[in-house]
């Protein structure tokens, strides 16, 4: 219950290229220009070297990191999804989407930012930071083009004409190789696995669909489907849909139902309900029961009170009961009062009245004034 309240927290608070290319500079069979781009981020405490990439980006930021004897970041910029968010550090200034994020040092957290007024309209371009040391890229950061970025002295290369789908294909390998907590470099990989996630472009649809494959880490499947049900529209949901049937783990199916509650898509509540009745682990059901309740709406009230009424488990018909306590109290507190007055569990009619007396309602009160007069 408390890494679900942790959780409905979390959810409720996860550049273009920097020079444009002239079109006289490019020979025929080079790669061609991408959209037209800006200058990129604003940069501190370091000094902006640009490089166009040469032939592949992953040849490009491999060759960069292996000439380098020095620590270095290196950057480049693609289309971001458009979710309504921004990545930032957590140092923000009056009116500005995004403030200062230092690199190196002990600022290492980035958060979703949502953009809820005109004021705070967001950048379209995720800038995709990697950090090589030792000849090698050891860490993968995200951030907004429309923040600042303090490298702390390190030399910074900005990669010009980045492509999308090499992006995806070359954060791909920290994700797969990653084994997502079972590998020194796991961070890294959860690290890769939210800027592909944040990639507009079909590719980072793709590799989601190998992400989410039975054969992945079940740590993996897991992370990925947060990322389906935040980022990725339409094909994450139908993504999600799948991994709710066919996942073998309830443990990984427990996080798809919060997933489809932190989706965007306003058919993912059908497949929660569904998750809900049909799932054969009541600690799924259970699960798909608690995020219902902080949709609310009158499917997933008809969905919780199914459950008190139907499911075989008085576990699930309890964890029902407490999602009842999680709707808003106009909905919540009659269903309450109604299932204390006549289910036909004691157990589950005990839990009605634990909750009805959290509530605080006034409503409560009364129907405690009258069971006692009785």
């Amino acid at each position: 219950m408390k890494k679900n309240r942790w959780m409905l927290r979390t959810v409720l608070i996860a550049s273009s290229t920097f020079l444009a290319i002239a079109a006289a500079g490019l020979r025929a069979g080079q790669r061609p220009a991408q959209v037209a781009q800006s200058d990129g981020p604003q940069l501190e405490n370091t000094q902006r070297e640009t490089q166009v990439v040469n032939g592949n980006l992953a040849v490009t930021v491999d060759a960069i990191a292996q000439r380098s004897e020095e620590r270095l970041w290196i950057a480049y910029s693609v289309a971001r999804v458009a979710d309504g968010h921004s990545e930032c550090c957590g140092n923000f200034n009056d009116g500005e989407v995004c403030g200062t994020c230092r690199l190196e040092g002990n600022d290492h957290g980035m958060s979703m930012r949502g953009n809820d007024s005109a004021k705070l309209e967001g950048s379209d371009r995720l800038v995709v930071l990697l950090r090589a040391e030792n000849h090698k890229v050891l860490r993968v950061r995200v951030a907004s083009e429309d923040c600042k970025l303090d490298a702390g002295g390190l030399r910074f290369v900005l990669l010009a004409n980045a492509n999308a789908q090499e992006s995806v294909q070359f954060l791909s390998r920290f994700v797969l190789d990653g084994n997502f907590g079972a590998h020194e470099h796991s961070h890294m990989s959860e690290e890769a696995l939210t800027a592909i996630a944040l990639h507009a472009d079909a590719a980072a649809d793709r590799a989601f669909e190998t992400f989410t494959t039975a054969n992945q880490p079940a740590e993996l499947r897991k992370k990925a489907s947060f990322w389906l049900g935040a980022s990725r529209g339409k094909h994450g949901l139908e993504l999600l849909r799948k991994m709710a049937k066919d996942d073998a783990s309830p443990e990984v199916r427990s996080q798809v139902a919060f997933a489809l509650y932190v989706s965007h898509e306003s058919t993912a509540v059908d497949e929660m309900i569904r998750m809900a009745h049909e799932d054969e682990s009541g600690h799924v059901r259970g699960q798909a029961l608690f995020w219902l309740a902080q949709k609310a709406g009158n499917k997933a009230v008809g969905a919780i009170s199914g459950a008190i009424e139907n499911d075989p488990e008085t576990d699930v018909k309890k964890k029902a009961v407490f999602a009842l306590s999680q709707l808003p109290k106009d909905e919540g507190v009659p269903k309450l009062i109604e299932v204390a007055q006549s289910n036909r569990n004691p157990e589950v009619r005990k839990q009605a009245m634990f909750w009805l007396g959290q509530s605080n309602d006034p409503r409560a009160l009364q129907f405690f004034e009258k069971v006692l007069t009785q």
